[in-house]
Formats: structure tokens, sequence, C-alpha cells
């Protein structure tokens, strides 16, 4: 079956023009089955949001935490943890928000514990207006994003507070109907054309002290004010939802956002400061010794160019990860199920019952795809698909690894 394998690539056009790395293993009998290009370095994309998500089942493996805080007499002092839930439009996280807007101290922002940008390094800056590539901090709120909705020929905007930010520019020769923020700050134009009906736009806000401050003071309703307090070892934790539901919504519509703020969440697990590195190298330095080949780990999405990963690596976390869970069901409900849910769901043919789990990862000329196939005899196949330097449609590098998949779901 594995010649059947080496057969099927030899023969694909699809895959002959540009750079694969493949690696299949069969968990019940610990056998890599077949490997091209297994050792080879490769860009991920959003298969890197595996490597988070198995840094999340060791760090935060039952509840995410939402702040850190004080109380000193009628003072409550709190520090962000880099919770992305935080009043987010799916994970509509509310228990930080319910704890600060319940008590009736006077609330103190202690700002600082992120030294980082507020990209990740290789990010595309030009991508800085697409919803998927929103801002990095501390304490985000409603995903640090602006969402932007047709309601009865206008514009409704989500928060209330950039509503006077977002207006029409006639200097704006567009013909076609797009929010565009400044680079820089936080003005949102659009051109001078009707609002199309059931118009939807989310657009990232650019991310400052001062904005944090204004949206914690809107939103709970009350004045927040700002102090600089080092944050001490004591201090108390909130946590917020449940760590399962966080991962399945990074997962399954494979969320950028909540992978770079999980980073700095794992780290206030370790030190004072939040440091999507630090959280990287401890992942990598206390979990992660199995790895054969040491990968270039930069971010938490995939959105980084600068990401390196092997197939064979791949095949060693997707099996820590099925050991970590320890519960079959439970982890194919956080993936991307093949034509059933998530990323996954048009790369085979639609079902209620499917057979692949796993993760997908595109950028321009980047094509990926790692996870979990369960085989007509019910045994369970570990594979790493990768492809880089394409030039062909995404459609059709896709097409090409499902027939691939599909035969060992089949065949093996």
């Amino acid at each position: 079956m594995a010649r059947k394998v080496n057969s099927l690539f030899k023969q694909s056009e699809g895959l002959k023009k540009h750079y694969v790395g493949f690696a299949l293993y069969d968990m019940s009998a610990d056998k890599m089955v077949f490997e091209n290009n297994a050792d080879k370095y490769f860009t991920p994309a959003s298969n890197t949001k595996l490597f988070t998500f198995y840094g999340g089942l060791k760090m935060t493996p039952d509840s995410i935490p939402a702040l850190r805080y004080i109380e000193r007499g009628d003072s409550l002092i709190f520090w962000g943890t880099g919770d992305p839930s935080f009043l987010q439009i799916q994970l509509k996280g509310t228990k930080a928000f319910d704890f600060l807007r319940a008590t009736k101290k006077k609330l103190f922002f202690a700002h600082g514990r992120y030294k980082g940008d507020f990209y990740g390094k290789g990010w595309q800056w030009d991508d800085y207006n697409d919803y998927y590539q929103a801002e990095i901090n501390e304490f985000p709120i409603m995903g640090n994003l602006v969402e932007i909705n047709e309601e009865k020929g206008k514009l409704k905007v989500s928060p209330t507070l950039f509503a006077d930010c977002v207006g029409q520019d006639s200097s704006i020769k567009d013909t076609s109907f797009l929010v565009k923020r400044d680079f820089n700050e936080n003005r949102f134009n659009y051109p001078s054309v009707a609002v199309p009906l059931g118009y939807k736009q989310a657009v990232p806000y650019k991310v400052s002290l001062q904005t944090t401050l204004a949206l914690l003071s809107d939103t709970l309703g009350k004045k927040v004010e700002l102090v600089n307090m080092n944050m001490p070892a004591n201090a108390s934790m909130l946590y917020s939802l449940k760590s399962d539901s966080v991962f399945k919504e990074m997962l399954v519509p494979s969320d950028n956002f909540i992978a770079e703020q999980l980073l700095l969440v794992y780290s206030n697990q370790i030190g004072e400061h939040l440091s999507a590195e630090a959280a990287i190298q401890h992942i990598e330095k206390t979990y992660l010794k199995e790895l054969q080949d040491k990968p270039v780990w930069i971010d938490g999405s995939g959105l980084s160019r600068y990401n390196l990963f092997t197939p064979r690596d791949i095949i060693k976390l997707l099996e820590l990860i099925y050991k970590e869970v320890n519960d079959q069901k439970r982890l194919f409900a956080m993936l991307p199920a093949g034509g059933k849910s998530g990323t996954l769901k048009n790369a085979y043919p639609k079902t209620n019952d499917p057979f692949v789990f796993g993760k997908t990862g595109t950028l321009s000329n980047v094509h990926c795809q790692s996870g979990y196939v369960v085989t007509k005899k019910n045994k369970i196949y570990l594979f790493s698909f990768m492809n880089n330097n394409f030039v062909s449609s995404t459609t059709g590098v896709r097409n090409e690894m499902g027939k691939i998949i599909t035969y060992v779901h089949e065949n093996f």
C-alpha cells in the first residue's frame, strides 16, 4: 500500500511543479508508513496552530486566565493576561466583564506586562485592514475588531465608541464599497457609494493604551483609571472560559487572533511579563524534546513566513496531542472535520460521518494539511501534507491532497 501511495505521488501532475513534503504514520504499529521530504523544512502557515494548541493542553489544560488583580482599600487594581475572550463576538467571554462591573471599588488598570509589538515577526503589514490580522495586546477587547454592519441603509458600528470615527470620504474613487482604516490611527473611511444591503465587515482597530482605557470605561459604564504598578507574584487570578471551547474556536475557523493571544496567556503562567517568545521557548524546552528537527517557531497563528517545520515533526506533535487529550471524541470535536466543519469542510465531500480531522494552513503559494485519518478498518493514521512554492491554484493542490488521503482512508 505504501508503494501505491508512492505511485499516486509520481502520477500526480499537480504535485510535480512545487516543493512537497508528506509523512504518513500508523499509530497502532508505531511505524512511519511513507515519507516524502519528511525531514525537510516547510512554511506551515496555520498548521502552526497545532503547536499553539499543544502548548495550551500542557499549560492551560482546564480554563483560561482572564485577568490578575489585587484589592487595596477602596481600589481594585488589575492586569491583563492576554485572554482573547473578553466580549469577543464568538467566544463571548463575560466573566472578567461581570467581575469588573460588579465591584464597588475604584478600578485601576495596571499596564505594561506585554512588551512586544502589535504584530508578530514576519507578518505582512498590508493586511492590516483585514479581520484575520487584529493587533496583539495585553488586554484585548471585543477581539480588537470594529464590527461594521448595514442596517436600514446605514452603517451600524460596534463598539459604539468608534461610531464617530467611521465616515464617508469623497476623495476615495473606488466604485465598490469597502471601509478602510488609516494605518496609524482609528479613522475609518468609505467611498461615496451606497451601502450594500446586508453589508458586514470587521476591521482591526488600532490598539493603544488610551483606546483600551476608553473601551473599558465605555463598556463597563464606569471610570477605569491608569496606574503604574508591577504585578506582585501573589496577585489573584480570575479565570474565564473552559480551555477546550477556546481551543476549538482557534482551530475550527482557524482564528489568528485567538492563537496569538493564547501565547501571551501561556506566558502569564510562567512569569510577570507577557511574551510570545517566552511562551514558545518554554513549550519547546519543556514539552517538545522528542522532536527530531528543531522547529523554527515564531508566532502562534502561522501568519509569519519565518515559521519552519518538518512533516515528521508535525507527525510527532500530532501523536503527542493525541496522547495528551487521551480522548478521541473530545480531540476530534476540537478540530475541523473533512466534509463537515471548519477549514476542512470543503476539502472533502460533504458528509455527516467525516474520516479526516486536522488543521489546514494557507498563505500565498502555501497550502498544508495535517491531522488524523480514520480508515475503513477503523485504524488511525497521522499525516502531514505540506505544499510550498506552487503557482497553480490552491484548489488544485487541495484536490490532490484529498485524493491521496481518501486513498489511505479506503485502503489502509
